[in-house]
């Protein structure tokens, strides 16, 4: 794997910026950590949001077809009102008796299966998996991890030794046994699950061959950094199973697929007909605001409540809680799901009648609104697609279009809009990308 964690990224001398941009990263450079990096050739500079579009400081219009954090859109009015109404009145923390924490506890809950029924919050998704995990290794007794080849968990120290999607430099934990995909190992969809359960079932014999024992299977449902790997629904049910017949537990990294993203299931883990022990979520509960959750079966979690205390601060506050909340209530109300999975339908027919072009587009794969889009003709070298790609990439941002790559050779654009977009917010992505791959392959 590269150890290029962000090849769609800014690298100084490779474009030519304005002088209000390059004294900006100048003046970036000499405070921030080097760790940091700046999105595109062309970095972008915005001011505001509304809706699908971020506006530059001249006023420019970018369409935001990347962000899945704001789900309801950049500055969603309601949104902001709770959240700036219960800051006016007390930000305090869960150790206080607060109803609205348990309004919207209760409110979350009911949105899954009715075995899920416990939830604990945080402040983020990588928050939210570091606990899981801590759970599942207290419940099970075991320490192993099973992850998926190019998964992303998170930045903490426990969560970035699960995600082998950081690179080499970030060293995983000898605890964690990674599985492949079917989909990027060509397997046809008929042995889909027989594959996959038997990479489960070979890393379950390892760990317990060296006294490890597994704790966890960690999957995000969606497969996002591993590609987009969504097909066929069902195909991660044996292996889950193996998981739990070897005394682990699985958890739902619902971070990216949650909140209706993937249109006809509320969870991405529902599409595999699984009910796991665990879920992590993230990103998209405050539209943009810190707060997170796990929810899980209540046997593990008072299990680990009964000898370790978790809570912090920040995780679970008041503010959170009343923001989180609208954003729930408006993805209900408005009937958000499902209108994109409508959306999600017209996207994908726009993108297959591109795909008919002499183009470049390979693949297409989805789960409603979240897209993986494979670019370079097939017999193509690795290096050529994924050059490709990310021309494709930064032609659409100067078109105003922003979108980005995932998978292993980084050669798949991921697609991931706010649920909140529009037919003709489609058709302008739609119209900005096959531009882009004309320019890109002429």
């Amino acid at each position: 794997m590269s150890t290029d964690l962000m090849p769609n990224r800014y690298r100084p001398g490779e474009s030519d910026l304005p002088r209000r941009e390059s004294e900006l990263i100048a003046r970036r450079d000499e405070v921030l950590g080097a760790s940091y990096r700046l999105q595109y050739r062309r970095p972008v500079h915005f001011v505001r949001g509304e809706g699908m579009w971020l506006y530059d400081p001249d006023g420019r219009a970018y369409l935001d077809f990347y962000n899945n954090v704001p789900s309801l859109g950049h500055c969603h009015p309601e949104v902001n009102a709770a959240m700036a109404e219960q800051a006016g009145r007390i930000s305090a923390n869960t150790r206080y008796l607060e109803p609205k924490l348990i309004d919207y506890a209760e409110r979350l809950v009911d949105t899954f299966p009715s075995e899920l029924d416990r939830v604990v919050f945080t402040c983020t998704g990588s928050e939210s998996n570091d606990l899981a995990l801590r759970i599942a290794r207290f419940a099970s007794g075991n320490e192993g991890v099973i992850v998926s080849t190019y998964a992303y968990h998170g930045t903490s120290a426990a969560t970035a030794a699960v995600s082998p999607n950081l690179g080499d430099a970030v060293k995983l934990s000898p605890f964690v046994r990674m599985v492949s995909l079917p989909g990027p190992a060509g397997v046809p969809e008929a042995q889909a699950a027989d594959f996959f359960e038997k990479q489960i079932r070979s890393a379950i014999v390892d760990l317990n061959r060296r006294g490890i024992g597994v704790a966890a299977l960690l999957i995000d449902s969606i497969f996002s950094s591993d590609g987009v790997w969504v097909d066929p629904p069902g195909f991660i049910a044996s292996g889950v199973a193996a998981v739990r017949e070897a005394g682990g537990l699985v958890i739902a990294d619902e971070v990216q697929p949650g909140f209706g993203r993937t249109g006809a299931h509320m969870w991405g883990f529902e599409r595999h007909g699984i009910v796991p022990d665990l879920v992590t979520l993230g990103k998209p509960m405050g539209n943009g605001f810190p707060i997170g959750a796990v929810v899980g079966r209540k046997a593990p979690m008072e299990q680990f409540g009964a000898t370790s205390r978790y809570s912090n601060t920040f995780a679970g506050n008041t503010v959170g809680i009343a923001t989180a909340d609208a954003v729930l209530t408006i993805l209900q109300r408005d009937q958000i799901p499902q209108k994109a999975l409508a959306m999600s339908q017209r996207l994908r027919a726009g993108l297959e009648k591109i795909a008919q072009q002499p183009y470049g587009v390979r693949a297409i794969r989805n789960a409603g609104l979240f897209f993986g889009v494979d670019i370079g003709p097939e017999g193509t070298p690795a290096a050529s697609r994924r050059a490709m790609a990310l021309d494709v990439v930064d032609a659409m941002r100067d078109d105003g279009v922003l979108v980005s790559t995932t998978g292993a050779n980084e050669d798949s654009l991921k697609v991931r809009p706010p649920l909140v977009c529009q037919a003709e917010h489609v058709d302008l992505f739609l119209a900005a990308m096959e531009r882009a791959l004309i320019k890109v392959a002429g």
